[in-house]
Protein backbone atom coordinates (compact mmCIF):
# COMPACT_ATOMS: atom_id res chain seq x y z
CA UNK A 1 0.00 0.00 0.00
CA UNK A 2 1.34 3.44 -0.94
CA UNK A 3 2.09 5.69 2.07
CA UNK A 4 -0.15 8.73 2.53
CA UNK A 5 1.07 12.32 2.91
CA UNK A 6 1.11 12.25 6.72
CA UNK A 7 3.27 9.10 6.78
CA UNK A 8 5.71 10.55 4.22
CA UNK A 9 5.96 13.81 6.17
CA UNK A 10 6.73 11.99 9.42
CA UNK A 11 9.40 9.90 7.70
CA UNK A 12 11.08 12.92 6.14
CA UNK A 13 10.99 14.84 9.44
CA UNK A 14 12.37 12.01 11.53
CA UNK A 15 14.78 10.36 9.09
CA UNK A 16 15.56 12.91 6.39
CA UNK A 17 18.71 15.05 6.37
CA UNK A 18 19.78 18.22 4.57
CA UNK A 19 22.60 16.23 2.97
CA UNK A 20 19.94 14.07 1.30
CA UNK A 21 18.44 17.16 -0.33
CA UNK A 22 21.86 18.27 -1.52
CA UNK A 23 22.43 14.88 -3.15
CA UNK A 24 18.97 14.97 -4.74
CA UNK A 25 19.54 18.40 -6.29
CA UNK A 26 23.07 17.62 -7.47
CA UNK A 27 22.03 14.36 -9.08
CA UNK A 28 19.21 16.08 -10.93
CA UNK A 29 21.52 18.86 -12.11
CA UNK A 30 24.58 16.80 -13.02
CA UNK A 31 22.93 13.55 -14.11
CA UNK A 32 25.81 11.47 -12.79
CA UNK A 33 26.60 9.74 -9.50
CA UNK A 34 30.35 10.27 -9.94
CA UNK A 35 30.04 13.97 -10.81
CA UNK A 36 27.71 14.48 -7.87
CA UNK A 37 30.18 12.77 -5.54
CA UNK A 38 33.00 14.99 -6.82
CA UNK A 39 30.89 18.14 -6.56
CA UNK A 40 29.83 17.72 -2.93
CA UNK A 41 32.83 15.88 -1.54
CA UNK A 42 31.42 12.38 -1.06
CA UNK A 43 32.44 9.00 -2.40
CA UNK A 44 30.49 7.46 -5.25
CA UNK A 45 29.29 4.66 -2.98
CA UNK A 46 28.04 7.20 -0.40
CA UNK A 47 25.97 8.99 -3.04
CA UNK A 48 24.56 5.67 -4.23
CA UNK A 49 23.65 4.70 -0.66
CA UNK A 50 21.95 8.04 0.02
CA UNK A 51 19.91 7.73 -3.16
CA UNK A 52 18.86 4.19 -2.28
CA UNK A 53 17.94 5.35 1.24
CA UNK A 54 15.78 8.19 -0.11
CA UNK A 55 13.97 5.89 -2.51
CA UNK A 56 13.21 3.46 0.31
CA UNK A 57 12.01 6.36 2.44
CA UNK A 58 9.44 7.55 -0.13
CA UNK A 59 8.79 4.06 -1.56
CA UNK A 60 9.16 5.14 -5.17
CA UNK A 61 12.03 5.59 -7.67
CA UNK A 62 13.48 9.09 -7.84
CA UNK A 63 15.91 8.51 -10.73
CA UNK A 64 16.00 6.34 -13.81
CA UNK A 65 19.37 4.70 -14.46
CA UNK A 66 20.74 4.73 -18.01
CA UNK A 67 24.06 4.13 -19.72
CA UNK A 68 25.34 7.70 -19.24
CA UNK A 69 24.07 8.29 -15.69
CA UNK A 70 20.72 9.04 -14.07
CA UNK A 71 17.57 10.94 -15.05
CA UNK A 72 14.98 12.37 -12.58
CA UNK A 73 11.59 10.63 -12.47
CA UNK A 74 8.29 12.53 -12.23
CA UNK A 75 8.32 11.92 -8.47
CA UNK A 76 11.77 13.51 -8.25
CA UNK A 77 10.57 16.55 -10.23
CA UNK A 78 7.84 16.98 -7.62
CA UNK A 79 10.47 17.17 -4.87
CA UNK A 80 13.10 19.32 -6.60
CA UNK A 81 11.53 22.79 -6.13
CA UNK A 82 10.84 21.99 -2.47
CA UNK A 83 14.41 20.81 -1.92
CA UNK A 84 15.75 23.90 -3.67
CA UNK A 85 13.68 26.23 -1.50
CA UNK A 86 14.65 24.43 1.70
CA UNK A 87 18.38 24.58 0.98
CA UNK A 88 18.10 28.20 -0.13
CA UNK A 89 16.37 29.11 3.12
CA UNK A 90 18.98 27.14 5.07
CA UNK A 91 21.75 29.13 3.36
CA UNK A 92 20.02 32.38 4.34
CA UNK A 93 19.77 31.12 7.90
CA UNK A 94 23.49 30.39 7.96
CA UNK A 95 24.20 33.91 6.67
CA UNK A 96 21.97 35.43 9.34
CA UNK A 97 23.54 33.42 12.16
CA UNK A 98 27.07 34.18 10.98
CA UNK A 99 26.26 37.88 10.74
CA UNK A 100 24.76 37.83 14.23
CA UNK A 101 27.83 36.08 15.64
CA UNK A 102 30.36 38.31 13.86
CA UNK A 103 28.65 41.71 14.01
CA UNK A 104 25.74 41.35 16.39
CA UNK A 105 23.51 44.17 15.10
CA UNK A 106 21.13 42.15 12.98
CA UNK A 107 20.30 41.12 9.44
CA UNK A 108 17.94 42.65 6.86
CA UNK A 109 16.64 40.44 4.04
CA UNK A 110 15.96 42.70 1.07
CA UNK A 111 14.43 42.01 -2.32
CA UNK A 112 14.92 44.75 -4.92
CA UNK A 113 14.02 45.37 -8.53
CA UNK A 114 16.68 46.31 -11.07
CA UNK A 115 15.46 49.90 -11.07
CA UNK A 116 15.72 50.09 -7.29
CA UNK A 117 19.17 48.51 -7.31
CA UNK A 118 20.42 50.98 -9.92
CA UNK A 119 18.87 53.97 -8.18
CA UNK A 120 17.87 53.93 -4.53
CA UNK A 121 20.15 51.19 -3.24
CA UNK A 122 23.30 51.84 -5.26
CA UNK A 123 23.46 55.34 -3.78
CA UNK A 124 22.36 54.35 -0.28
CA UNK A 125 24.14 51.12 0.66
CA UNK A 126 27.79 52.32 0.74
CA UNK A 127 27.04 55.13 3.22
CA UNK A 128 24.65 52.88 5.17
CA UNK A 129 27.43 50.39 5.86
CA UNK A 130 29.71 53.25 6.90
CA UNK A 131 27.14 54.24 9.53
CA UNK A 132 26.02 50.70 10.47
CA UNK A 133 28.98 48.33 10.00
CA UNK A 134 27.35 45.77 12.29
CA UNK A 135 24.24 45.24 10.13
CA UNK A 136 24.29 42.66 7.35
CA UNK A 137 22.04 43.08 4.31
CA UNK A 138 21.14 39.91 2.42
CA UNK A 139 20.14 41.31 -0.97
CA UNK A 140 18.50 39.50 -3.85
CA UNK A 141 17.20 40.81 -7.15
CA UNK A 142 13.52 40.14 -7.84
CA UNK A 143 10.83 41.66 -10.04
CA UNK A 144 7.04 41.83 -9.58
CA UNK A 145 5.77 38.25 -9.29
CA UNK A 146 8.97 37.02 -7.64
CA UNK A 147 8.71 39.78 -5.05
CA UNK A 148 5.17 38.69 -4.20
CA UNK A 149 6.30 35.08 -3.83
CA UNK A 150 9.05 36.11 -1.41
CA UNK A 151 6.58 38.18 0.60
CA UNK A 152 4.11 35.30 0.71
CA UNK A 153 6.83 32.91 1.88
CA UNK A 154 7.98 35.46 4.51
CA UNK A 155 11.50 35.36 3.12
CA UNK A 156 12.07 39.13 3.04
CA UNK A 157 11.94 41.95 5.59
CA UNK A 158 11.87 44.74 3.03
CA UNK A 159 11.19 45.13 -0.70
CA UNK A 160 12.64 48.08 -2.62
CA UNK A 161 10.66 48.40 -5.82
CA UNK A 162 8.31 50.38 -8.01
CA UNK A 163 4.82 50.99 -6.64
CA UNK A 164 2.54 48.20 -7.84
CA UNK A 165 -1.16 48.61 -8.69
CA UNK A 166 -2.02 46.27 -5.81
CA UNK A 167 -0.09 46.31 -2.53
CA UNK A 168 0.18 42.93 -0.73
CA UNK A 169 -2.12 42.60 2.25
CA UNK A 170 -0.40 43.62 5.47
CA UNK A 171 2.23 45.75 3.69
CA UNK A 172 2.54 49.50 2.96
CA UNK A 173 4.41 51.37 0.23
CA UNK A 174 6.44 54.52 0.88
CA UNK A 175 7.22 56.40 -2.34
CA UNK A 176 10.73 57.92 -2.47
CA UNK A 177 11.86 58.54 -6.02
CA UNK A 178 10.09 59.62 -9.19
CA UNK A 179 10.96 57.93 -12.46
CA UNK A 180 10.27 58.29 -16.17
CA UNK A 181 11.05 56.64 -19.48
CA UNK A 182 13.83 57.99 -21.65
CA UNK A 183 15.30 57.30 -25.09
CA UNK A 184 18.98 56.51 -24.60
CA UNK A 185 22.06 55.93 -26.73
CA UNK A 186 25.80 55.83 -26.18
CA UNK A 187 27.79 59.04 -26.52
CA UNK A 188 29.29 57.88 -29.84
CA UNK A 189 25.91 57.17 -31.46
CA UNK A 190 25.15 59.22 -34.61
CA UNK A 191 22.07 60.71 -32.93
CA UNK A 192 23.81 61.64 -29.67
CA UNK A 193 24.44 65.26 -30.73
CA UNK A 194 21.48 65.70 -33.03
CA UNK A 195 19.69 69.04 -32.59
CA UNK A 196 16.68 68.22 -34.75
CA UNK A 197 15.62 64.77 -33.67
CA UNK A 198 12.51 63.30 -35.30
CA UNK A 199 10.55 60.08 -34.96
CA UNK A 200 11.61 59.10 -38.46
CA UNK A 201 15.27 59.42 -37.45
CA UNK A 202 14.62 57.12 -34.49
CA UNK A 203 12.95 54.55 -36.72
CA UNK A 204 15.99 54.40 -38.99
CA UNK A 205 18.24 53.00 -36.23
CA UNK A 206 18.34 49.65 -34.44
CA UNK A 207 16.85 49.26 -30.94
CA UNK A 208 17.61 47.08 -27.95
CA UNK A 209 14.50 46.19 -25.97
CA UNK A 210 13.68 44.86 -22.54
CA UNK A 211 11.39 41.77 -22.26
CA UNK A 212 7.75 42.01 -23.34
CA UNK A 213 6.38 42.22 -19.77
CA UNK A 214 8.33 45.41 -18.98
CA UNK A 215 6.93 48.99 -19.08
CA UNK A 216 9.73 49.75 -21.53
CA UNK A 217 8.12 47.60 -24.22
CA UNK A 218 4.69 49.13 -23.71
CA UNK A 219 6.02 52.67 -24.09
CA UNK A 220 8.17 51.66 -27.05
CA UNK A 221 5.15 50.30 -28.92
CA UNK A 222 3.31 53.56 -28.29
CA UNK A 223 6.29 55.65 -29.39
CA UNK A 224 6.70 53.82 -32.71
CA UNK A 225 3.04 53.00 -33.41
CA UNK A 226 2.75 55.31 -36.44
CA UNK A 227 6.25 54.69 -37.81
CA UNK A 228 7.75 52.08 -40.13
CA UNK A 229 8.70 49.09 -38.03
CA UNK A 230 12.12 49.86 -36.47
CA UNK A 231 14.95 47.32 -36.55
CA UNK A 232 15.08 45.34 -33.31
CA UNK A 233 18.30 43.78 -32.06
CA UNK A 234 17.83 40.01 -31.63
CA UNK A 235 18.98 39.88 -28.00
CA UNK A 236 16.28 40.39 -25.34
CA UNK A 237 17.59 40.55 -21.77
CA UNK A 238 17.21 42.17 -18.35
CA UNK A 239 20.96 42.00 -17.70
CA UNK A 240 22.08 45.61 -17.29
CA UNK A 241 25.74 44.87 -17.97
CA UNK A 242 24.77 43.17 -21.23
CA UNK A 243 22.39 45.98 -22.19
CA UNK A 244 24.93 48.78 -21.75
CA UNK A 245 27.71 46.79 -23.41
CA UNK A 246 25.55 46.04 -26.46
CA UNK A 247 24.41 49.66 -26.69
CA UNK A 248 28.00 50.88 -26.71
CA UNK A 249 29.42 48.23 -29.03
CA UNK A 250 26.57 48.09 -31.55
CA UNK A 251 25.39 51.71 -31.25
CA UNK A 252 21.84 50.77 -30.40
CA UNK A 253 18.97 52.91 -29.15
CA UNK A 254 17.11 51.94 -26.00
CA UNK A 255 13.92 53.06 -24.27
CA UNK A 256 14.43 52.52 -20.56
CA UNK A 257 13.54 53.96 -17.14
CA UNK A 258 15.97 56.69 -16.13
CA UNK A 259 16.48 54.88 -12.82
CA UNK A 260 18.12 51.96 -14.65
CA UNK A 261 20.61 54.20 -16.43
CA UNK A 262 21.33 56.77 -13.72
CA UNK A 263 25.03 55.91 -13.37
CA UNK A 264 25.77 55.86 -17.11
CA UNK A 265 23.86 59.09 -17.72
CA UNK A 266 25.79 60.73 -14.91
CA UNK A 267 29.17 59.69 -16.34
CA UNK A 268 28.19 60.71 -19.87
CA UNK A 269 28.45 57.17 -21.26
CA UNK A 270 24.76 57.25 -22.15
CA UNK A 271 22.92 60.24 -23.58
CA UNK A 272 19.22 61.05 -23.37
CA UNK A 273 17.47 61.89 -26.63
CA UNK A 274 14.43 64.16 -26.54
CA UNK A 275 11.60 64.50 -29.03
CA UNK A 276 9.84 67.88 -28.85
CA UNK A 277 6.40 66.45 -29.70
CA UNK A 278 6.51 63.50 -27.26
CA UNK A 279 5.05 64.07 -23.77
CA UNK A 280 7.06 62.93 -20.79
CA UNK A 281 6.38 59.28 -19.96
CA UNK A 282 6.13 59.13 -16.18
CA UNK A 283 6.40 55.83 -14.32
CA UNK A 284 5.12 54.80 -10.91
CA UNK A 285 7.60 55.92 -8.24
CA UNK A 286 10.25 53.77 -6.59
CA UNK A 287 10.21 53.28 -2.87
CA UNK A 288 10.01 50.97 0.13
CA UNK A 289 7.48 48.17 0.57
CA UNK A 290 7.28 47.42 4.30
CA UNK A 291 5.24 45.06 6.47
CA UNK A 292 2.68 46.80 8.68
CA UNK A 293 3.71 44.62 11.61
CA UNK A 294 6.61 45.62 13.85
CA UNK A 295 9.92 45.59 11.98
CA UNK A 296 13.38 44.97 13.38
CA UNK A 297 15.75 47.72 14.49
CA UNK A 298 18.11 46.81 11.64
CA UNK A 299 15.32 47.03 9.03
CA UNK A 300 14.16 50.36 10.41
CA UNK A 301 17.71 51.72 10.26
CA UNK A 302 18.07 50.72 6.60
CA UNK A 303 14.69 52.22 5.66
CA UNK A 304 15.51 55.50 7.40
CA UNK A 305 18.86 55.74 5.66
CA UNK A 306 17.46 55.01 2.18
CA UNK A 307 14.70 57.58 2.72
CA UNK A 308 17.24 60.16 3.86
CA UNK A 309 19.48 59.58 0.86
CA UNK A 310 16.53 59.86 -1.51
CA UNK A 311 15.98 63.45 -0.37
CA UNK A 312 19.48 64.60 -1.24
CA UNK A 313 19.90 66.64 -4.39
CA UNK A 314 22.48 64.30 -5.93
CA UNK A 315 20.02 61.46 -5.58
CA UNK A 316 17.15 62.89 -7.59
CA UNK A 317 16.13 61.89 -11.06
CA UNK A 318 18.08 63.75 -13.77
CA UNK A 319 16.01 66.62 -15.14
CA UNK A 320 15.02 66.81 -18.78
CA UNK A 321 17.27 69.38 -20.49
Amino acid sequence: MNPNAAILLNRLLSRGKFRHLQVLLSLAELGSVQRTADAIGLTQSAVTQILAYLERLVEMPLFERHARGVRPTDACHDLLPIAHNLLGTLAQGAEALAARAQRGEGVVRVAASQAALSGLLSYSLPSFFDEHPGITVILREAEGADQRLLIGAKEVDLVVCRRAPVIPEGWDFQALEEDRMSILCCSSHPLAKSRSLTRAALASHAWLLLPADSPSRVYFEELTRDLPKPRIHPIVTRSLSTIWWMMRQSRLLGFFPVSLARHWIGTGELVELHLPDVPEARLDPLGLLLPQATISVATRALCSHVAKRSQECSFRMPAIP
